[in-house]
């Protein structure tokens, strides 16, 4: 695979035993014991994938996510953490995790885990280049969005699901179009999470929401792209 990955966790032997498994099967493994070297560590870039630790020495992993994602940081993070509770799986995820993984677990299913968040997050990602749509700014290479020069937090669904809609502007795409196209699966019968995360995407890149003028829905049909 090749892809960069970067681990901010305390648990330094969790974190050197991550590195030789990961390492050992293809990807490019850095580890950063706190949030204060993890975030140096995204600053200089490079970067394809964050897995990150809940309980950390100098803050809380989800406080960390949260910023990133207000941030415009769009790389797809996985969140690792003691805490197994359902509630702070659905919280992690609210605040813009891709995945979530309680300890303990194995290697092989958080390797599955990583090859699933990167084929969604890079399988349609071109080079870096800036798509521009009056104060719409979305940079492909940086993966982030930004609206009259502000950063808008979308988590790295809604970013693959922003550039799939904004690289085919005015063409409409259905559900099932954009369910194969951003995630490689099909859409099941009553699955309604394509609407849930527009309005999210919405939310994030509209004067106002309730009046889209980027995003917009055909009865019966789906959604299309005004680049205008």
């Amino acid at each position: 695979m090749g892809e960069r990955v970067l681990i901010i966790d305390d648990d330094v032997r969790l974190s050197g035993m991550l590195q030789t498994y990961l390492g050992g099967r293809g990807l490019a493994v850095q580890t950063r014991p706190n949030i204060s070297t993890g975030r140096a560590a995204l600053a200089s870039g490079g970067f394809d994938v964050l897995v990150l630790d809940v309980m950390l020495p100098d803050g809380d992993g989800m406080d960390l996510c949260r910023q990133l994602r207000a941030e415009g940081l769009a790389l797809p993070i996985v969140m690792l953490t003691a805490r197994g509770e359902e509630t702070d799986r659905i919280l992690g995820l609210e605040l813009g995790a891709d995945d979530y993984l309680p300890k303990p677990f194995n290697p092989r299913e958080l390797l599955a885990r990583l090859k699933a968040v990167l084929r969604r997050s890079l399988r349609d990602a071109p080079s870096a280049s800036v798509l521009r749509f009056g104060e719409l700014e979305i940079d492909r290479g940086a993966r982030r969005v930004q609206v009259g020069g502000e950063a808008r937090r979308l988590t790295s669904h809604q970013y693959n699901l922003l550039v799939t809609l904004a690289e085919r502007a005015g063409r409409v795409l259905s559900r099932e179009q954009l369910m194969v196209m951003v995630r490689g699966e099909e859409l099941t019968p009553y699955d309604r999470s394509i609407d849930v995360h527009i309005s999210r995407i919405r939310a994030a890149i509209e004067p106002d929401p309730r009046r889209p003028r980027r995003i917009l829905t055909v009865r019966g049909a789906g959604y299309v792209f005004v680049a205008g």
